[in-house]
């Protein structure tokens, strides 16, 4: 897994390059064939964001419910309320700062959008969706719901199978062609003249989401040291192993070892620790969902979207809800994403390509925050359990 995601990283940054120096020198003809590609692939993803959907999210939802009690539901409520309020503190902020921080960029964008070039592919293929992404989540809740109660069932079977071949086509179809996408757009953003406005987007809101990062986990671990009467500063610095493993290894799963012996190290029982520790490595993604956000309102602002806090409050629950089963998948969090990106906030195909790239980008300060806010969640269910299992 730590190998596949940095080769991923590493040929995403590589896309980004050659994309902009094709995009530069090489003539229309031959950029045409990189939109093309874009343009099958696009449709492919349309095709297969429902079905991802379902194939997540349907035994995410059933398997909360395998020996389901107190301490599961306690788990999962706090690890959920950490994601929501980390999408709420980036919706605030950055609809704060980014307007102004942005708006030269905008207007730039906006300027050579109407003034520059346009690559049209040489052909395009439609490929109609089985059903829309709203109706694909709410099957997938509602199924997964029912499964959840259902000791023995041959659909949970059917569930799970179809959960593999999802994964399959993520991981053998849709990651190793990511690259190829991801040079296309930029190719032809450089063709028309807008990729260095968006670069250097890219470079401010970088700049913004590190230090939410920081504010957040000193967020958490206050929170975990009131609950706990503990100094908050030195439970966050005993967490720091696992923070820079995760750094890494920019895998959860793979951290876990490390989360779990720092946890122990703050003085979280084995218990406690040895069941939540693992369960917040698939369910709590506080630094996934700033990311999203962060970089969809950029985006949005970039393109002259409008945007609200209603719009934003219905996409972070969501979002919050959908990236559950997103760990353990390479790309996976932004791919669970893609369907509420663009169900939700209208995001055209060169907009997902840009979040899926610079989410890629940031995936190992996204998930060193994730395992590190792990910890301060053990902290605080160990103290409201009074150091013994709820059943």
């Amino acid at each position: 897994m730590k190998r596949l995601l940095s080769n991923l990283l590493f040929k995403v940054f590589l896309a980004i390059v050659l994309g902009i120096v094709f995009g530069l020198y090489l003539p229309e003809s031959i950029n045409r064939i990189f939109t093309t590609f874009n343009a099958f692939f696009g449709q492919f993803l349309n095709f297969a964001i429902p079905l991802i959907i379902m194939g997540l999210i349907m035994p995410a939802i059933a398997d909360l419910g395998k020996g389901a009690g107190k301490l599961l539901v306690l788990t999962a409520a706090i690890a959920y309320g950490s994601t929501l309020f980390s999408g709420f503190m980036t919706y605030f902020t950055a609809s704060n700062i980014f307007p102004q921080l942005l708006a030269s960029y905008a207007s730039d964008v906006a300027q050579i959008g109407a003034s520059g070039p346009e690559l049209i592919p040489y052909f395009s293929i439609i490929i109609p969706a089985p059903l829309d992404v709203m109706t694909a989540l709410v099957l997938s809740f509602v199924i997964g719901l029912g499964l959840s109660y259902q000791e023995n069932s041959t659909l949970k079977l059917v569930v799970k199978d179809f959960q593999k071949i999802i994964m399959q086509v993520i991981e053998n179809v849709i990651v190793p062609l990511l690259p190829l996408f991801i040079l296309g757009i930029f190719a032809s953003m450089s063709y028309s003249g807008k990729v260095f406005s968006i670069l250097s987007v890219f470079i401010s809101i970088i700049g913004v989401i590190f230090a939410l990062h920081i504010l957040l986990l000193l967020l958490q671990y206050t929170i975990a040291g009131v609950v706990t009467k503990k100094n908050p500063f030195k439970l966050l610095l005993t967490m720091m192993p696992a923070y820079f493993t995760a750094l890494g290894t920019q895998s959860s799963a793979a951290t876990i070892p490390v989360t779990l012996e720092q946890t122990l190290k703050n003085g979280v029982s084995e218990k406690i620790a040895g069941f939540v520790i693992p369960l917040c490595a698939t369910i709590h993604l506080s630094g996934s969902i700033m990311k999203i956000t962060a970089c969809a309102m950029a985006l949005m602002i970039l393109e002259g979207m409008p945007f609200s806090f209603t719009l934003f409050a219905g996409f972070i629950f969501m979002l919050g809800i959908a990236m559950v089963a997103a760990p353990g998948v390479p790309g996976g969090a932004i791919m669970a994403a893609v369907g509420i990106l663009q169900s939700m906030l209208g995001f055209s195909e060169e907009m997902i390509g840009l979040m899926i790239a610079l989410y890629i980008a940031m995936d190992s300060f996204g998930t060193a925050c994730n395992v590190t806010g792990d910890g301060a969640i053990a902290l605080v269910v160990d103290k409201m359990t009074k150091d013994k299992v709820v059943a």
